[in-house]
Order: structure tokens, then C-alpha cells, then sequence
């Protein structure tokens, strides 16, 4: 037995793990079921842990071809973001739709359908796969493509369709390995969401939002826009290497800092110096794109930073008539309980008719909390001003929502439950998080 957990490192449990390097394997694995597979582990709550097997995909890493015309690529599912980019971003290639880490795998990239800042123009990450082939619940492999009915259950159906190994997906053509940034500060909530809806032209859009402060400067922010710099846009010097970006030291958090080193005192501080050094900084520059994409992952294991309790992420989207009021109700909520989040980010989302995925055209926000009695608290009240201005939950995100919550937020649940009876995978592929929610 493994003892595993989300990338929250909330309520760790032991679990029987197996490992798969080839696609036997996988069939081996499925015979012995119910299983989940599992990629990277940065799914933040108990998706990819099964009751039964979880399934180690990262030893089916291989990249099996790319056509350096076009930009499609065909990998395995254990491939991760950050090797892709490694091997493509110097030949002018980079993720059309990248999360907040490059630490995620293919496979699960697909199944969480993951999003980026700029769904407003191109949406989530399953926009850019053309085929995936996944092993179903009998055992059989199958080559789903874009635009079937099967292709759009797996997105965002959280593994629990069949164990994807191997997809297509098409990259991004880039002139540099710099982004064009635009930072833009806010004074309130309403003017952070009326700045990100006159910037839709923004190939890149995301806000930190200081979700501490009350009164008229309620939910002021940080907007930064961005668009993939070109070679005219870098200095003389940086033309003859465009993808050379300056080397990072990466740094890891050895040990699990103590409970009370996020405390609401500190947690506040970290508030207002972050809004102001932003403030600082107004206007275009350039910033490579580590930096950009994927500031959380300078530090590695940064999330001991919670302690060895850890700690929950809320994401919620709301629909565009629900997006200021529930905003707003959210950061009141917030600010009233004293439990300041470190990680604020809004997104603005554009269209999207998944069967199952997460975005819907309004807004996102994601927050992080130490796992605590009081955070839980917070949340329950969170998950209701989402309830009542019509937003849903992020599956990838949640390590908590309770069962009745869930089913009154997404009326899509009961036809999902009836494609997993009807297709077998009921009974061949469940997480503790498909349980805990009754999929």
C-alpha cells in the first residue's frame, strides 16, 4: 500500500498502486479492477485515487512523433507539459492551452480539460486534441475523435471513461520563448471585471484579485494581459536566440512549514505588498515565459508551504449575469471570515458546450485555503453564493464538496451517471472522489 493524496496533501490515504509502462499493462491492471488512472498528481483533491487500483501512468512518457510543419504531436498519456515544452520550445512550438503548472500530464491535462488564460479566445485544452486512444471498460482500445459523442464525455470526465494512453494534439506556433506582458492595476472588484472584458482582443488574460481589503477597493487587482512576444519585439542582442530565456534557479521547500506560518496576519501582508509591487511595475515588458505561465512552479513542493495539515483550492465558475454580484458575495464572504487567500486568480471564460467539462462562458475564481475548521466552514458558505448565482465546481480542484451541493450545481450529472451504466464504465473505473460525489 502507497499512502497518497492530492497535490493539497489534504486527508492522505493508503492506496494500492499499480504501475504501467506499456499498454498490456493497462489491460492487466483493469482485469484486477475498479481503477483510476492517475498522471503527475496535481490534481488538487482525490480524483486520481482510487478505492480499488490507482494507476501510475507516468512510466507511458514517450512522445511517439511530431510533424514539425504542422505542430501535431502524438504522445503517450504520462507525457508532462514541461517535457513537451522542453523539447518543442526551442523549435517554435509551445501548449495551445497550458494550466497554471507545466507539472501535468497529457492524459490528465485531457481528462480534467484543463484551461488556461486564454479560453476567452480559444477555449480548453481538448480544442487542440484531435483523437485519444482509451482502453474502455472491457478492456478493448479505442481511437475516439474530436467532435464524438464518446471524444466529449472524456473531457473533463475526470478518468472515469477509460484510462486514455496515447493522444494527438496540435501546438502553438511561437517567434520567441518571451511574453508581451501588460499589467494593469485596478482600485475594486467591478473595475477588474469591467478592464478583462474590454481586453477580450488579449491573447492572455488572468487577474489577481486582493481578496482582503473591504469597502470601496473590495477586490482590487492585478490584470495582466499578454500575447506571445515576436522577434521584433525582443532587444537587439536577444533576436539571434529568440528561445533562450535566463536560466532559473529553481528552489524547493525542503520541510512542511508550520500551521502558523499563513496565518490571517501574514496572509494579509502578502495581500497588500503584492498589489503594490504589481502597481509598481504598470505597462508592457517583457517576461519570459516560465515566469508568465507558470509562477507557482519556481518553487518546487511549494505546496508544504500549508503545513502537514495542507490545504483545499474553491473554483468556481460563474455565468456572465451571475459573474458581479457573485463575485462580489464571494470576496465579502471572504474577507469577513478573516481567511484571506494567498492565490486569488480570476479568468475570463469564453464559449463552451462540453458534455461535462468545467468552463461556461462568465468567469472563474480560484482560491487556496490551509485545511482547517475554519477554511471548511468558509467553504460550505462558498459553495452556496456559488449555488445561488448559478455557478458549478471544478472537479480537478475539489478535495470536499458535498454530494447534494455537487448535483445542484451541474444538471449535466445524471446523464453523465447514465453514460457510465449504460457503457460499463460504472463498474470499472471509480475514484474516491467519484464516490464522495455519486458518479
Amino acid at each position: 500500500m502507497t499512502r497518497l493524496s492530492g497535490w493539497g496533501r489534504f486527508r492522505p490515504m493508503a492506496a494500492q498502486v499499480a504501475r504501467a509502462r506499456t499498454e498490456a499493462d493497462v489491460a492487466a491492471t483493469l482485469a484486477n479492477g475498479p481503477l483510476i488512472a492517475r498522471g503527475n498528481g496535481r490534481a488538487y483533491g482525490d480524483s486520481a485515487i482510487s478505492p480499488g487500483l490507482t494507476l501510475d501512468m507516468r512510466g507511458m512518457d514517450r512522445m511517439l512523433s511530431f510533424a514539425p510543419e504542422t505542430g501535431v504531436m502524438v504522445a503517450e498519456a504520462g507525457v508532462l507539459l514541461a517535457d513537451i515544452i522542453a523539447h518543442f520550445l526551442p523549435k517554435g512550438w509551445f501548449p495551445a492551452v497550458t494550466p497554471g503548472t507545466k507539472f501535468v500530464t497529457l492524459g490528465g491535462a485531457i481528462a480534467a480539460d484543463v484551461h488556461g488564460k486564454n479560453h476567452h479566445l480559444d477555449g480548453s485544452f481538448g480544442a487542440f486534441v484531435d483523437w485519444v486512444d482509451v482502453m474502455g471498460a472491457d478492456g478493448r482500445v479505442t481511437r475516439v475523435g474530436a467532435g464524438s459523442e464518446a471524444f466529449d464525455w472524456i473531457l473533463g470526465g475526470m478518468g472515469l471513461t477509460g484510462v486514455i494512453l496515447r493522444a494527438q494534439i496540435r501546438l502553438r506556433p511561437v517567434q520567441t520563448g518571451w511574453i508581451m506582458q501588460d499589467m494593469r492595476a485596478t482600485q475594486a472588484l467591478a473595475a477588474t471585471i469591467d478592464m478583462m472584458d474590454a481586453t477580450l482582443d488579449a491573447p492572455y488574460s488572468v487577474a489577481w484579485l486582493d481578496c482582503v481589503t473591504t469597502g470601496a477597493m473590495m477586490g482590487r487587482g492585478l490584470v495582466m494581459l499578454g500575447r506571445h512576444a515576436d522577434i521584433a519585439d525582443l532587444p537587439p542582442a536577444q533576436r539571434r536566440r529568440p528561445f533562450v530565456t535566463p536560466p532559473k534557479r529553481r528552489l524547493r521547500l525542503p520541510f512542511d512549514l508550520p500551521s502558523v506560518a499563513l496565518n490571517g496576519v501574514t496572509r494579509r501582508m502578502f495581500n497588500a505588498a503584492y498589489y503594490w509591487n504589481g502597481r509598481r511595475k504598470p505597462g508592457p515588458r517583457l517576461v519570459d515565459w516560465d515566469s508568465y505561465f507558470y509562477p507557482l512552479d519556481a518553487i518546487l513542493d511549494w505546496n508544504r508551504g500549508y503545513g502537514r495539515a495542507g490545504f483545499l483550492q474553491f473554483q468556481c465558475a460563474l455565468p456572465d449575469a451571475g459573474a458581479k454580484p457573485g463575485m462580489a458575495a464571494l470576496l465579502a464572504a471572504i474577507a469577513a471570515s478573516g481567511e484571506a487567500s494567498v492565490l486569488s486568480v480570476l479568468k475570463r471564460f469564453g464559449p463552451q458546450q462540453g458534455r461535462f467539462s468545467f468552463p461556461m462562458p462568465g468567469y472563474t475564481l480560484a482560491l487556496d485555503f490551509p485545511a482547517n475548521a475554519r477554511s471548511l466552514r468558509l467553504m460550505d458558505h462558498l459553495d452556496a453564493i456559488t449555488l445561488d448565482h448559478g455557478g458549478r465546481f471544478y472537479l480537478a480542484k475539489d478535495a470536499r464538496i458535498a454530494r447534494d451541493v455537487f448535483e445542484a450545481s451541474d444538471p449535466r450529472i445524471a446523464a453523465f451517471r447514465a453514460m457510465r451504466q449504460t457503457s460499463g464504465a460504472a463498474g470499472r473505473f471509480a475514484s474516491v472522489q467519484s464516490q464522495r460525489l455519486g458518479l
